[in-house]
């Protein structure tokens, strides 16, 4: 799969590193507030690998919730507003809530995401995403915490898809451009769900 890659942006070493430090600058972050006890929210299913590693870096207890969105279509932009299709379950009120996403592209989705996690009146909220690319943002929500900031390219690996391939890539690297538009496996994933990538 590696083959498929224009150039690697996040070597797989690069992305350890990085998560170790920032699961240790967020338990740093609630034990100072004195919190034994988060509720993660990870956005699916771009975000499951990383939310998974970063919370192996937490000395603390964790809840876990999934809340799925979707946008991109199987397409290398945002082509719809961010749609929430499948809800989180998880009762937050009062409670010290992580938001986790992989990439921040327009901002959108984070700030709907946000917006529906508030209403439900946390005793704090504060975001984690991977990946911030460097363009102008449709929204002014911007993360607590990133991860890496990147060139505005299309990327994939490390949970970050197109038309849900190349998920399980350990680096993160921008797709070949003659790959972002290939009819004879895009055609057959009409009817399947769309990619989440925002």
């Amino acid at each position: 799969m590696k083959s498929d890659l224009a150039q690697v942006v996040v070597s797989e070493d690069e992305i350890k590193h990085r998560i170790a430090e920032l699961g240790n600058q967020l338990t740093e972050l609630y034990r100072k507030k004195g919190v034994e006890e988060i509720s993660a929210i990870c956005i699916t299913n771009g975000s499951i690998m990383f939310a998974a590693d970063l919370l192996r870096h937490f000395n603390l207890h964790a809840r876990l919730d999934c809340v799925r969105v979707s946008s991109y279509k199987d397409e290398d932009r945002p082509v719809t507003e961010p749609e929430i299709i499948d809800q989180i379950r998880l009762d937050l009120t009062g409670q010290h809530v992580l938001l986790i996403d992989d990439i921040l592209d327009t901002g959108r989705t984070l700030d709907k995401v946000t917006r529906i996690l508030r209403a439900q009146k946390p005793a704090s909220l504060h975001t984690c995403v991977l990946l911030n690319k460097k363009r102008r943002k449709q929204v002014k929500s911007a993360p607590d915490f990133v991860g890496f900031t990147i060139p505005d390219h299309f990327v994939v690996g490390y949970g970050l898809d197109f038309a849900e391939r190349y998920r399980n890539l350990p680096c993160i690297g921008v797709l070949k451009p003659e790959l972002q538009n290939p009819p004879n496996w895009c055609a057959a994933r009409k009817d399947e769900q769309p990619a989440s990538r925002r």
